[in-house]
């Protein structure tokens, strides 16, 4: 009799036990399992792509704002002086680019000891120079903080909704990389 209890526990682990590594298991409840994987890794499929693509859409139609209308450039102090001792100092770029409704005023603020032009203005040291755009156009102003004396402010029309808004949305991502690298 001990020996059959014996016996008989052994049986009941060996069941107990049982699964893919232990030892054999019902291959309708495998198959199950491996159709219930199959169908969760198709749901996955189909969602991933609406995941992915949902950002973008919002990108594209979300409305467009800007917490300032403002582009800052700073003309540093001790430019000229620098630009005096032969050093060839770029403070600005050749070009800035604003679009209107959204960023479409260029204020400039000389930090510098002495007076920069910008064209009919001169900007004292200390000051600051707003100057709006509205209307779209390419803009060209004498500039003494450029080592060639020109720079050009180019003025966008407000982007449309869509693709123009997601290109627009990705420029500035771009403009905003460039900043942080200096």
């Amino acid at each position: 009799m001990l020996a059959g209890l014996t016996v008989k526990h052994i049986a009941m682990a060996g069941r107990l036990g049982s699964g893919p590594a232990l030892g054999p298991q019902d291959s309708s409840a495998a198959g199950a399992a491996k159709t219930r994987r199959a169908t969760d890794v198709k749901r996955l499929l189909w969602l991933l792509p609406a995941v992915l693509l949902a950002p973008l859409g919002w990108a594209a139609f979300a409305p467009l704002h800007l917490p300032s209308r403002d582009e800052l450039f700073e003309i540093p102090p001790g430019t000229y002086a620098r630009r005096m001792a032969g050093d060839k100092v770029e403070i600005l770029p050749d070009r800035i680019d604003l679009t209107l409704g959204l960023n479409d005023v260029l204020l400039l603020r000389n930090l510098d000891e002495v007076p920069q032009q910008f064209g009919p203005v001169l900007i004292m040291p200390g000051q600051s120079f707003r100057l709006p755009f509205e209307v779209a156009s390419t803009y060209s102003f004498a500039c003494s903080a450029h080592a060639s004396g020109q720079m050009a402010v180019v003025v966008a029309p407000k982007p449309e909704r869509g693709w123009p808004a997601l290109q627009w949305r990705f420029q500035q991502l771009k403009k905003l990389w460039k900043k942080e690298e200096r």
